[in-house]
């Protein structure tokens, strides 16, 4: 398809872990037009943050990126088919839809979360952000890595039977309701406040990252406007931006590209194995919320805070394993382009 599209490639093959973020840290990027990524999304993840450390970080980020699914989760691949208006695939035929998009070479401009951690990293995800059984799922289920996509439903089911609650504060500063475009919290008992902060604007000073002017230090209360979830027992968070969490997992079928929000879901303790189940099974079809199961709850926002009790449980970022400590996040608008067919 490249060929017939009369589009010329360099290949470059990664080696090791943080090669391709070195890679793209450092290299001249002015003789490509696009960055593309024949990976799962980890790689991605890799690429989106050297490309970030750039001291012209601002210009490198205009340079389109593209992702050929090539992992086991394929999250952002089945995200842009789907926002594409394809028909649900997966595996040989993800990837023809992906390299027609590619041959396109049509671009839309993609929101970035920032992320701080209490120890003092930042990251920058396109995915989402999660703590808990999705977590558990994602990184105990690597060592079946040879299964494909099928290594999440073995996992699941492991992670089922052993189904663990994670003890945590979670905070989050809702989407202002004079935006308009987002939905109401699924959940009618947690209170809502709404509070209307100017969208992050970056400072005059070279290279200098967007300032996370949502955010207050993690070692502060968080804002008056934003609200606090009375439960402090879950079984998962998961704050995700896109519209899948996988292959065969619609988790938020409103996300978009640059939607400018985050799709927080949490899901609180107390949850049947079944009824868990049921909810995952429903969420291949993107009907897990029409289940108004009780304990999952679904809220958009623009920021959030996790502080987990104690140091327990996994946490990850666009599918890599973080240590679990505080960490907050808000996003970033149309930070980035990303080949998207239209």
């Amino acid at each position: 398809m490249l060929a017939e599209a009369d589009i010329t490639t360099t290949v470059f093959v990664t080696e090791r872990p943080n090669h391709a973020h070195e890679k793209v840290r450092d290299e001249d990027l002015s003789q490509w037009d696009t960055l593309v990524v024949m990976s799962g999304d980890g790689l991605l993840f890799e690429v989106v943050n050297g490309l970030m450390e750039r001291p012209d970080w601002r210009e490198a980020m205009k340079k389109p990126l593209c992702i050929l699914p090539g992992g086991s989760g394929n999250a952002l691949a089945a995200s842009i088919n789907y926002y594409a208006g394809y028909d649900h695939v997966a595996k040989k035929k993800l990837l023809t839809n992906c390299t027609f998009i590619l041959c396109k070479g049509l671009y839309t401009q993609m929101d970035l979360v920032s992320l701080s951690t209490a120890s003092g990293k930042r990251f920058f995800s396109f995915l989402g952000f999660g703590w808990g059984f999705i977590s558990d799922v994602d990184i105990d289920s690597e060592k079946y890595r040879w299964l494909g996509s099928a290594r999440f439903t073995l996992g699941t089911l492991q992670c089922l039977a052993k189904l663990r609650v994670y003890q945590g504060r979670l905070s989050y500063l809702p989407m202002a309701t004079e935006q308009g475009s987002s939905p109401a919290p699924r959940d009618p008992r947690a209170p809502v406040t709404n509070g209307h902060i100017p969208q992050p604007a970056g400072t005059d000073a070279p290279g200098s990252l967007p300032p996370d002017s949502l955010l207050v230090p993690l070692g502060q209360p968080v804002p008056a406007h934003w609200t606090v979830v009375p439960e402090e027992e879950f079984v998962l968070v998961y704050a995700i931006y896109q519209s899948h969490l996988g292959t065969n997992l619609l988790m938020a079928p409103a996300a978009r590209l640059h939607d400018g929000c985050i799709h927080l879901f949490y899901m609180k303790a107390g949850i049947s194995r079944l009824t868990l189940l049921k909810l995952f099974l429903a969420m291949s079809r993107g009907t897990h919320l029409d289940l108004n199961c009780p304990h999952l709850c679904y809220v958009p926002v623009r920021a959030f805070r996790l502080e987990p009790r104690v140091a327990a449980g996994i946490m990850t970022v666009d599918g890599e394993a973080l240590a679990c400590e505080p960490v907050q996040g808000q996003v970033h608008p149309r930070l980035c382009r990303v080949l998207s067919g239209s």
